[in-house]
């Protein structure tokens, strides 16, 4: 005896929710194993897992062929599958997860059939636009279910891996899987799926084809072409302007955002499985249009049917059906399928950018209207969606080239797609940033009318004469739905309490399955008032509390995910079309969609696809940043080009011109010639339309910036990107490769680009990164206090690559300075004019092309340094040139340890002319002199005097620097340097003598990165002293030590000031001695001694001696005195051979007047002033008749 089976015992509605989302599951987890197991397989995300090795190896072929024939009736005991036995441990791993899911699909299976025939049982009414939940989901449970079984069927060696666990299980259990049985019988029943199918759903077809019917209400108003949408206003708030405040009339809410390609899902595969019911009209209808509107039908994720090849197949199959007229009209729908359906989704998609861009600056100018009218947010987002998946799947997935009909790839190219998908993030946007305006209103609609006709309605189904009494259950949740959201207050949502109405819901579909079923107390049939209006509080609960989950619904796109080559194609069609621009952003941000595509079923999948989107949307930022860089790029290469044309030395040509109006020239076809373009004429416009270089940049980086500046953070997996940080990184390396490369350095040419026009062209890049701040919310001055400050070390901290520092540094030392020293009497110092000047060049001379100096080494190029490089680097110059002053001081102790004894003996005979003279003679003649060949070897006398000059070169050109450097800074921080000067002039005495030194040498340091010149500069101290300490510990750590190691370093200081001193008088003899007052300079640079021995004299005696350079350079003085004294009593041939006498003369005046220690009194009571006058009469008057 048959018992009557209880509604509300069958459990529909939980049964339906959980099979359901273990369909999803289930579909994944088929997927992923299809995808790995497929031996033409696409590269998998992330790191995919391949086939185990043994799948692979062909010694166990025989066995695979073995298993494929005997399948599923395998004898573990054949000799053919000994094999096995040994690698059963890895078999059972590895294909454990493998034989599992297949389990699990039978035991979904067996639960769906089940369902199904409890569904069938209980005669349940299905209505789409009723029982909305219930309908939905029979549906979905269905189309899962054909789209699993199919999808198992297209899976690689099912049979033989399966067969292979099995046979391992039994080898390592002495007994088969308990399940193997079933699910081979299963792989077999279903390797052609339909063909079970459609034998498994006759039963069902009762229930299935008017849930079907029901979509006739819905499909064809919602598969209308682009011009039927216009026409009817779908998706405009505009349309209507009277009602724009209104809630849109509808009473079938949930289904007006109901997925287009579900619902031909639905279509296609139920009327597959129940195609005898093909002959009613309206379900002909549904079918027809369904397969005209694509040719292609998704299974799960980029897995798909070309369905109307897969159909005939089907049919085909079937015989003794008769089918041939229903092969020819599906044949003839794919024809009409391939011809007109591209050319449809392109103009719909046409038509959705627009009224998507029009809905999104509607709700961006008035939120308000996103409470009254939130639904055309979910139309619009879900049709947009449907399109966007339909041109994946076709673009991916041609048809046969068998087909005679010729598609347009214009159709499927869409390069205006950014713009759909940025206006559909735009709306999703809004509704979150808006959240708490819809839910303020939705939480006053659901109290203020949805509860009060909910009431309404409940005592109309009390008071209906027809319905004996209401059954219990029913009236339970009727009471229980009313008083929830009649309790409802605004003061909730103000009050930011977390909104809960699930068990609402899930009470709707459990009451719908309740009153659906045949004998229900309560029929749902009878009151679609009912059924109709909690369907409209079910989508209002949902706005209020499960609004991220509606939009994911309705606006997801994580199917790129699977589509990453168009994704990919896509985003590059972009970047190369301007229009679309400022609509890339939408691509990083798609990627936080991705882990959307994921169940819980599947969890090892999700690392994967999160690694997957990660590296998605760093890409995406990266190209995107850098198409802003070169946009930038590419301004400031124009306008460093127009600072150029500014430059003073252009403006020679026009002076030039000008000069040469007066002239009257005959020849008037000279005359005749271009003009050269003036500075400023690429600014002058006869037309405002003609669209220059630079305006196209211009338009380029707003549209660029837009979407930089689009949103603050991209939220993908558990990362989050800043689009405009990572903007501001790529700028920075971009700006700081652009500083050096416009420095234009080459070392094997020695080629540089002066200071004061690598500043100009800095100065121009400035202005164009500071204009970025009118398109982008950055602070540029971030940019430029992380960049510039690098320039000024040694190696920047990005790739450690050399900066400005230090390739301007290594020019000025290696080339100018060298050239300097080495060609004698071609390049002079003049503190005259600031500067270093070429006098002359070696035009045989092949290495040493011609190098203007003063182009490079004048006060306002290095003042233009200095403003590049700043301080620090100001001062790494000044130390990389003091290590080489103190190895030319290295080289001069050796000299004078060489010939110490003469020195100490001419020490104490300077006032003994006579034995001063032989003293002078023995000088450089040693016995190292004496080896080898002495014809070409320096003079110990000369060498001294060369190294001494290459230290007043060096030390010059520190002092030049150092005034441009005091320049600068007193122009940009003036109140400062004011401050540092009176701290090197008026520092505090202290009693301590120990602690006044240090305070001294701490305020000298200071004052010397600042510029300010010092008695002896604190850098050549920090140098010698450096080299002290190197000479003390090779002393310590050799055993027999050399000569120069065990000398007095203070007695051989003393020693080279009187080695300079005598040999002082021997600069006379030589040609290029001459004193030029024009310049204010020997041409052999020998002027530049009295800042070397004022400075290595300082320096020696402060580090080595007791601090007596006052009496030392008294010494000194006097020796020189002495020397150059003897000049003016040589005999007449020796007058002829110092034919320089009075540019010598004048060197000493220098020495003394450089010196911080020696006055004119001193120098007076060693050397006769008459002397000193008479010398400079003498060399201005020769240089005046050289002039």
């Amino acid at each position: 005896m048959s018992r009557a089976m209880v509604p509300s015992q069958q459990k529909l509605a939980e049964k339906l929710t959980i099979l359901n989302d273990r369909g999803r599951g289930m579909l994944t987890r088929i997927y992923n194993i299809k995808k790995i197991y497929s031996p033409n397989k696409k590269k998998m995300l992330g790191n995919p897992q391949n086939k185990p090795g043994f799948l692979t190896d062909k010694a166990y072929e025989p066995v695979y062929r073995y298993l494929l024939r005997r399948f599923p009736h395998v004898d573990s005991k054949s000799s053919t599958l000994q094999v096995i036995n040994n690698i059963k441990q890895d078999v059972v791993k590895s294909l454990s997860l493998y034989y599992f899911t297949f389990v699990d699909i039978m035991d979904f299976k067996d639960h769906v059939v089940d369902l199904l025939t409890t569904i069938d049982a209980c005669q349940v009414h299905m209505d789409v636009t009723l029982n909305y939940d219930l309908t939905v989901n029979y549906l979905n449970l269905i189309s899962t279910y054909v789209s699993l079984m199919i999808l198992m069927s297209r899976v690689e060696d099912r049979r033989v891996v399966l067969s292979l666990y099995n046979v391992a299980y039994e080898y390592l259990n002495a007994s088969s899987d308990p399940s193997f049985p079933r699910l081979g019988q299963m792989v077999i029943d279903y390797d052609i799926p339909l063909r079970k199918l459609s034998e498994e759903f006759v039963p069902h077809s009762r229930v299935v084809v008017p849930a079907l019917l029901s979509l006739h209400k819905i499909y064809p108003k919602r598969n209308l072409p682009a011009d039927q949408m216009r026409a009817t206003g779908m998706l405009s708030l505009l349309a209507e302007p009277l009602k724009i405040m209104n809630v849109p009339n509808t009473d079938m809410v949930q289904c007006e955002y109901l997925s287009l390609d579900s619902m031909e899902k639905w279509i296609i595969f139920s009327m597959m499985l129940c195609h005898t019911y093909l002959q009613e009209a309206q379900l002909w209808d549904l079918w027809k249009t369904a397969l005209q509107s694509g040719y292609i039908v998704q299974l799960c994720r980029d897995e798909v049917l070309h369905i109307h090849s897969y159909i005939n197949t089907f049919f085909e199959s079937l015989k003794g059906h008769n089918l041939h007229k229903r092969i020819t009209e599906v044949k003839d729908l794919q024809h009409q399928a391939l011809q007109s359906s591209p050319a449809i989704h392109r103009e719909r998609r046409k038509f959705l950018r627009s009224a998507l861009k029009e809905l999104a600056l509607i709700f961006t100018d008035q939120p308000g209207l996103l409470g009254p009218k939130g639904l055309y947010v979910f139309q619009a987002l879900a049709v947009a969606r449907d399109e966007i998946h339909w041109l994946l799947r076709h673009f991916d997935n041609p048809p046969s080239k068998k087909h005679t009909v010729k598609l347009s790839q214009e159709d499927f190219v869409d390069r205006q797609l950014p713009e759909l998908l940025f206006n559909m993030e735009e709306l999703k946007s809004l509704l979150r940033k808006y959240n708490q305006v819809v839910q303020r209103y939705f939480v006053q609609y659901l109290a203020g009318y949805d509860a009060v006709l909910l009431n309404q309605l409940i005592q109309e189904i009390t008071n209906d004469s027809n319905l004996a009494h209401c059954p219990e259950d029913e009236s339970v949740i009727l009471s229980s739905l009313y008083n929830t959201i009649a309790g409802l207050s605004v003061k909730q949502v103000e009050a930011n309490e977390v909104f809960d109405f699930r068990g609402v819901r899930l009470d709707w579909f459990r009451l719908q399955a309740y009153t659906s079923v045949s004998r229900a107390g309560l029929v749902l049939r009878d009151h679609q008032d009912l059924g109709k209006h909690l369907n409209m509080i079910v989508f209002h609960t949902k706005l209020v509390d499960y609004l991220d989950e509606l939009i994911n619904e309705t606006g997801d796109l994580s199917i790129y995910c699977f589509y990453h080559q168009i994704f990919e194609h896509q985003f590059k069609q972009c970047m190369e079309f301007p229009a679309q621009h400022r609509f890339s952003i939408v691509f990083p941000i798609i990627c936080g969609h991705f882990m959307n595509a994921t169940h819980e079923l599947c969890p090892e999948e999700r690392h994967s696809i999160g690694t997957t989107s990660v590296q998605y949307a760093h890409w995406f930022l990266k190209e995107m940043s850098d198409e802003v860089n070169q946009v930038i790029t590419a301004i400031c290469e124009e306008q460093c080009m127009l600072n150029y044309k500014l430059l003073p030395k252009h403006s020679a040509a026009s002076i030039l011109q000008s000069s040469n109006k007066h002239k009257k020239n005959k020849d008037k076809k000279k005359q005749v010639g271009p003009e050269e373009e003036k500075p400023g004429t690429e600014s002058v416009r006869k037309n405002r339309e003609n669209f220059t270089r630079m305006d196209k940049l211009h338009m380029a980086l707003t549209e660029l910036c837009y979407a930089i500046n689009h949103c603050n953070v991209i939220q993908v997996w558990e990362h989050g990107f800043v689009p405009r940080e990572f903007f501001i990184q790529h700028l920075e390396t971009r700006f700081n490769k652009a500083l050096v490369g416009m420095m234009m350095y080459n070392p094997d040419t020695s080629e540089i680009a002066k200071p004061s026009e690598l500043l100009s062209s800095v100065k121009a890049i400035m202005s164009v990164l500071q204009g970025l701040e009118n398109y982008v919310q950055i602070d540029i001055a971030r940019v430029f206090n992380s960049v510039l400050p690098q320039q000024t070390q040694a190696t920047d901290s990005f790739n450690g690559e050399k900066t400005i520092t230090a390739n301007y540094t290594n020019w000025y030392l290696e080339v100018l300075l060298r050239r300097v020293t080495v060609n004698i009497g071609q390049i002079v110092y003049s503190p005259n004019h600031k500067a270093f000047v070429t006098v002359a060049t070696d035009n045989n001379s092949k290495e040493n092309l011609y190098l203007a100096a003063e182009e490079y080494a004048d006060l306002t190029e290095l003042r233009a340094l200095a403003e590049l490089i700043g301080p620090y680097g100001m001062r790494y110059l000044g130390e990389r040139l003091m290590g080489h002053v103190a190895s030319q001081v290295d080289e001069l102790k050796k000299l004078v340890i060489q010939n110490k004894e003469v020195l100490f003996n001419m020490r104490t005979s300077f006032d003994k002319p006579e034995v001063m003279r032989d003293l002078f003679r023995r000088l450089g003649t040693g016995p190292v002199k004496q080896q080898g060949n002495t014809k070409n070897q320096v003079s110990d006398v000369d060498s001294v005097l060369m190294r001494m000059t290459i230290i007043g070169i060096l030390l010059s050109f520190r002092s030049l620097a150092q005034d441009a450097l005091l320049d600068v800074l007193e122009d940009r921080i003036p109140f400062l340097m004011a401050s540092v000067q009176d701290l090197q002039h008026f520092v505090p005495n202290m009693k301590d003598t120990k602690y006044s030194h240090m305070k001294q040498q701490v305020v000298n340091e200071m004052a010397s990165a600042a510029g300010l010149s010092c008695d002896i500069d604190p850098l050549l101290i920090s140098a010698l002293r450096s080299q002290k300490n190197e000479d003390g510990e090779r002393k310590a750590s050799t055993s027999s030590d050399t000569e120069v190691a065990n000398e007095s370093d203070y007695e051989l200081a003393c020693l080279l000031m009187v080695f300079v001193a005598v040999s002082i008088p021997t600069l006379a003899k030589k040609d290029v001695s001459v004193f030029k007052a024009s310049l204010e300079g020997n041409l052999s640079n020998c002027h530049c001694l009295a800042k070397a021995v004022n400075q290595i004299a300082g320096a020696l005696f402060t580090i080595h001696g007791p601090g007596d350079v006052s009496d030392r350079l008294q010494e000194f003085l006097a020796l020189a005195s002495s020397s150059l004294l003897r000049l003016g009593q040589s005999q007449e041939q020796e007058k002829e051979t110092f034919k320089n006498r009075e540019s010598v003369y004048i060197l000493l005046d220098l020495i003394v007047q450089e010196s911080p220690y020696l006055t004119m009194d001193l120098l007076e009571s060693c050397f006769p002033y008459a002397l000193l006058r008479n010398a400079y009469h003498t060399v201005y008057k020769a240089s005046a008749v050289d002039i």
